[in-house]
């Protein structure tokens, strides 16, 4: 019977009729009657019971267990998850913050970069303006080269040139020019005296006296030299000597030819040597070779301006040739010492500058040498 029990149990469940092997020590025998069979009954029942809810508990325990575990690893699982919540917070901060700083980065390289572009137009357009105006000093010096080569070729011993040898002139012309010649009674003495080859007297050395108030406007004006007119130097000039000497019949073109010849924009070229196209005005406003532009008179004119670069040219006369070449002068030596290319005496340079508006004054007066 043992070996058919081991048998059913190895081949059933552990849940089933347990049917002890032995009697207890001290138990007494049953007797094997029909009370035996209904008490086995019972304690089979009750062997079950006791199984089944082992059955039960030991479920329940594993349940709990599990669900502690799963409670356990979820919790787990949480943690890990907000720590790579906060990760990947934090990655995108540094991100942000990297891509803020490439952006700043960016546009302080942009305008950096603008800057530089700013400061290198600034200087190439300061630079070209330098240019030019050192190209229109040195044309303008190359012209007055130029010219006095031509001046100073043209004086040889066959055939000196009186302007630069006055020694040379003709007594009469000489006097009438310098305006030094004794007062006679009349004109036909003059003559007279002309006419008979009579040698004129001597004339004295020219005397010269400095005067004070002159002199104290030209010694302030060469401390800090300027062409503004608002100066009291220059504002004398304009009122005594410039704007008479340049105040021509027709206003308006006077007042072109001032403004050219203060803009240093003023033309003056002999009409023999015209080779340009025909004027662009009407010949009304520009004069001709027999009318002057200026004064508006019939005269024969041997030169003409061109203001700045225009392209219109206006023919004048002798007389209006030597009131603007008389201010031309006194302007290109004003400016020779304002650019610091005087060295000279503070009286010397005033001397040449009297020299200068006593051309301009003669000038306006009429007087103009004859080879004009």
């Amino acid at each position: 019977s043992q070996a058919n029990f081991e048998e059913d149990s190895q081949k059933q469940p552990a849940v089933g009729h347990w049917k002890p092997l032995m009697p207890s020590k001290g138990s007494k025998e049953e007797p094997e009657t029909g009370c035996q069979d209904a008490g086995g009954v019972d304690e089979t029942q009750s062997t079950e019971q006791l199984n089944v809810s082992r059955l039960r508990s030991s479920s329940v325990e594993i349940r709990e267990k599990g669900s502690e575990f799963l409670k356990e690893e979820l919790h787990k699982a949480q943690k890990e998850l907000k720590l790579k919540d906060k990760e990947c917070e934090r990655l995108s901060k540094v991100r942000e913050q990297l891509e803020q700083e490439l952006e700043e980065l960016t546009a302080s390289l942009f305008e950096e970069a603008h800057k530089m572009v700013r400061e290198a137009n600034t200087k190439q357009a300061a630079s070209e303006k330098q240019l030019r105006e050192a190209r229109g000093k040195i044309d303008m010096l190359q012209a007055e080269v130029t010219a006095l080569k031509t001046l100073v070729i043209t004086s040889t011993p066959s055939s000196p040139n009186r302007e630069l040898h006055p020694q040379l002139q003709s007594p009469s012309k000489a006097v009438f020019r310098k305006g030094h010649g004794r007062n006679k009674s009349t004109s036909s003495a003059m003559v007279s005296a002309a006419s008979h080859n009579v040698a004129p007297e001597p004339v004295s050395h020219e005397c010269k006296e400095v005067d004070s108030i002159l002199f104290a406007e030209f010694q302030a004006w060469k401390e800090s030299p300027t062409l503004d007119k608002s100066c009291s130097f220059l504002d004398r000039i304009y009122r005594e000597d410039v704007g008479p000497c340049l105040d021509f019949t027709k206003q308006e073109l006077s007042e072109l030819v001032r403004v050219a010849v203060e803009q240093n924009t003023l033309t003056i070229e002999p009409v023999a040597s015209q080779t340009l196209p025909v004027m662009k005005v009407s010949a009304e406003e520009c004069g001709g070779p027999k009318k002057c532009a200026l004064s508006g008179l019939p005269r024969t004119c041997k030169h003409r301006i061109m203001l700045g670069d225009s392209g219109n040219y206006f023919y004048i006369s002798p007389s209006c040739r030597a009131r603007i070449t008389a201010v031309c002068n006194f302007f290109t030596y004003i400016r020779y010492i304002q650019q610091g290319l005087v060295r000279q005496d503070v009286e010397l340079m005033y001397w040449e500058v009297m020299r200068l508006r006593r051309e301009m004054s003669l000038a306006k007066l009429g007087f103009y040498p004859s080879e004009i």
